[in-house]
């Protein structure tokens, strides 16, 4: 055993030890991926098959090896047709870098608070009047098919356009407003609803709606229910409810402005861990 040891220690120089760093990075980079996901239980799932597997080759099952490496084959195509919106996530995930594409850096420091401020001054107005409304914020991932699904304005931001996109009787107001960068992109936007069955019942279509874009996307989701003027907010895939607007003005500026370095905001990330979902 110490030679067996003492020939893997002679063996093993910087490039095995970059190797191994490698492999770890991208195995945490994926389990932090799938937790808290379907995903996670299929995870599960498959490593007692594969533990059950080599179990019974060991113990010289030969039938019930045979299934489990059968069931186990069959599995990989089920697993790609299944998940295919989260396989889709994870790779969209992967492909998100701010080397490749600055999410505002092409934009002005003060031009982003303004955009900010107009956003925050038109859900404040929304949820005064109980005026249904649903913005997405378009961050990494480009959403051009969703722009294509309305009506392409590319217009300046400003509060009194957007209370007039979601005026009740507006040609526009049903749909989404999609914002990309500082301008409004498009309006009457059509959303991919969630498929998650354990949602409230309380959630209309624009809460599904706002749930459904995170999932697909990196994207900020702002909804104002009509019924109540309540103020919501949806985040990879979770939606968090009853925010006051000093929070939604907080959240705004900290993911415009992180792409300029300035930490001092609100934390997303930390808001987000808040145990306030979609079931209250």
């Amino acid at each position: 055993m110490a030679e067996f040891f003492n020939l893997i220690a002679s063996n093993f120089g910087i490039r095995d030890v970059v190797d191994v760093a490698i492999i770890y990075y991208v195995l945490y980079k994926a389990l932090g991926f799938i937790r808290e996901t379907r995903a996670e239980q299929l995870i599960r799932g498959l490593l007692l098959l594969l533990l059950a597997a080599f179990a019974s080759g060991f113990f010289k099952l030969y039938a019930l090896n045979w299934m489990l490496i059968g069931a186990m084959q069959f599995g990989v195509v089920a697993l790609v047709v299944v998940f295919q919106p989260e396989l889709r996530r994870g790779l969209e995930y992967m492909g998100r870098s701010k080397f490749l594409r600055p999410q505002f850096g092409g934009e002005d420091k003060e031009a982003v608070k303004a955009a900010a401020k107009a956003v925050t001054k038109a859900i404040d107005d929304l949820s005064s009047a109980k005026t249904g409304a649903l913005i997405v914020m378009e961050r990494e991932t480009t959403l051009t098919d969703i722009t294509e699904s309305g009506v392409v304005l590319n217009a300046d931001i400003s509060a009194e356009l957007l209370k007039n996109i979601f005026y009740k009787g507006a040609p526009l107001h049903d749909g989404a407003v999609l914002i990309r960068n500082t301008r409004v992109q498009a309006a009457g936007c059509v959303l991919p609803l969630t498929q998650n069955t354990s949602l409230s019942m309380d959630l209309g279509t624009r809460h599904r709606a706002s749930i459904g874009i995170t999932e697909h996307s990196d994207a900020l989701a702002l909804v104002v229910s009509e019924e109540t003027g309540v103020i919501s907010m949806a985040s990879d895939g979770k939606l968090t409810r009853f925010l006051d607007i000093k929070t939604v003005e907080k959240s705004l500026l900290n993911m415009y402005l992180s792409d300029f370095g300035d930490k001092s905001q609100f934390s997303l990330l930390d808001f987000f861990k808040r145990d306030r979902n979609a079931k209250k």
